[in-house]
């Protein structure tokens, strides 16, 4: 497999033939979304000319052409554009989240950023972007490759609020169950960079810029032709923001959180005024728009036809308790074996979206996880009842919450596998240590950077109760 380190091990035990569909299914589609494909296939040089799907720059015009970049797809997107640039780039600056050891770059630096908390890699990055942006001008390029976890990696907190408050304030974020939308509400309007305020200060010194994106944002609609500029694109550090402060100050109130954030936040927030408000609008830039969350699920299904099975999308939406959508798929899953609704088996069920996990105490936590991998353990739980059933829960990008893996896979035997090995899948739950738990059973999936990041890609198999095992 292309995308998937460890199908041997995943393969190694379980529901073999189950397991083998699924995981075909989920490598063949990362194969497709990756990004560094994505970019080469409509960025080329030709002299001094750079064309970019249907326009094109004279790069004889410009003083410098630089690269700057952050997320977790970045890796691939800032590799294709330093490889077609080649000597034509003055300098590149990258964030990534996970430095491969087989990444080439020609004039690209690499920091590793934090993601989902920031870190002080990633600040002194975005120290080094803010300079080099602030010392260009009229005449100079630059091209920016964002996909998501950028708000994350590319961590500058405005003056008056620390490194150290911003890492606080994203923790009490992600483990309060709010949504990306809230979480994003907030996070933008105490950053120098995010929201739109890198593209603000590129507009401020005059140079252009041209930006390739990727949005892991629940609601997207499907990508079309890749190659024609996206006029539509917004938020991330280069594109307009969405979110107000108004629903920076909804999040805090809404999510009960202002007792838990670092006073710092809580006071520029509820007391800044316009000026503190993110731009709303860039006119003049030039956006490209690579993929967006349903596409995953849109890949996923022209996979499952290739290999003649039929294949449901059933939300490109899914939010929600991470532990409830296991549970929910567990529940789909028998339904389809024993009704044929509403799909008769043998069938695969898809979706994408990005599932939550509530954590109030952090001191009921004894190890490391994700929603992906509490999704599959909570599956594992209820699908036993449901012969061969299969559910594979990734992080599309390669990291599932603190683990280093994508996610996991779980099927009917999962939940005596572990018991065999003395561990109870519903304390793994409640103690969030789903990664021990699938690790120990040969379930947690390790892909590396896979150059994409649509949030997270889940499918569900289901064979016909008769069919040979």
């Amino acid at each position: 497999m292309q995308k998937i380190r460890n199908s041997d091990a995943l393969l190694s035990q379980g529901d073999v033939a189950s397991r083998r569909v699924v995981l075909e299914i989920a490598d063949r589609t990362l194969a497709r979304l990756d990004s560094y494909q994505r970019i080469r296939s409509i960025m080329r040089l030709e002299g001094s000319v750079l064309h970019i799907g249907t326009r094109s720059w004279d790069l004889a015009k410009k003083r410098h052409v630089y690269l700057i970049g952050a997320g977790k797809a970045c890796n691939h997107m800032a590799m294709a554009v330093d490889h077609v640039l080649g000597d034509r780039l003055t300098r590149g600056i990258a964030i990534v989240k996970i430095h491969e050891e087989t990444d080439r770059f020609n004039k690209t630096e690499v920091f590793v950023g934090g993601h989902p908390l920031p870190n002080e890699e990633g600040h002194r990055a975005s120290k080094a972007i803010i300079k080099l942006v602030d010392e260009a001008g009229p005449d100079d390029l630059f091209i920016a490759v964002i996909s998501g976890g950028s708000s994350a990696l590319m961590s500058c907190p405005i003056d008056g609020i620390s490194l150290q408050d911003e890492i606080d304030t994203t923790d009490v974020l992600l483990k309060s169950g709010a949504g990306i939308y809230e979480i994003n509400a907030v996070r933008r309007h105490i950053s120098a960079l995010n929201g739109g305020m890198l593209a603000k200060r590129i507009q401020a010194v005059g140079a252009e810029l041209i930006g390739f994106g990727i949005s892991d944002a629940v609601g997207s609609p499907a990508t079309g032709d890749i190659a024609v500029p996206y006029a539509a694109y917004k938020s991330t550090p280069i594109g307009p923001d969405m979110t107000t402060l108004d629903d920076a100050r909804a999040t805090i109130v809404n999510r009960n959180v202002a007792e838990r954030l670092p006073a710092s936040v809580v006071d520029y927030l509820m007391h800044a005024g316009p000026e503190g408000e993110t731009p709303k609008a860039f006119p003049d830039n030039t956006y490209f728009l690579l993929n967006t969350l349903p596409d995953s699920c849109i890949y996923a299904k022209a996979v499952c036809e290739e290999m003649g099975l039929p294949a449901m999308i059933v939300s490109s939406f899914l939010e929600g308790e991470s532990r409830d959508a296991g549970t929910l798929f567990a529940s789909m899953a028998r339904e389809i074996q024993t009704y044929g609704n509403p799909l008769k088996p043998p069938c695969v069920l898809l979706s994408s979206g990005e599932v939550t996990t509530h954590i109030a105490d952090n001191s009921v936590i004894k190890g490391h996880g994700g929603p992906g991998q509490e999704m599959t353990v909570s599956f594992a739980i209820t699908a036993a009842k449901t012969k061969g059933a299969c559910l594979l829960s990734i992080d599309s990008e390669g990291t599932d919450g603190t683990a280093k893996v994508a996610g996991g896979i779980t099927d009917p035997t999962s939940f005596d596998a572990a018991a065999k090995k003395g561990i109870s899948l519903y304390q793994t739950l409640r103690e969030h240590s789903c990664f021990e738990a699938l690790d120990a059973i040969d379930s947690a999936i390790f892909t590396g950077n896979t150059g994409t990041n649509l949030c997270d890609l889940n499918i569900l198999y289901v064979p016909a109760i008769n069919e040979g095992k």
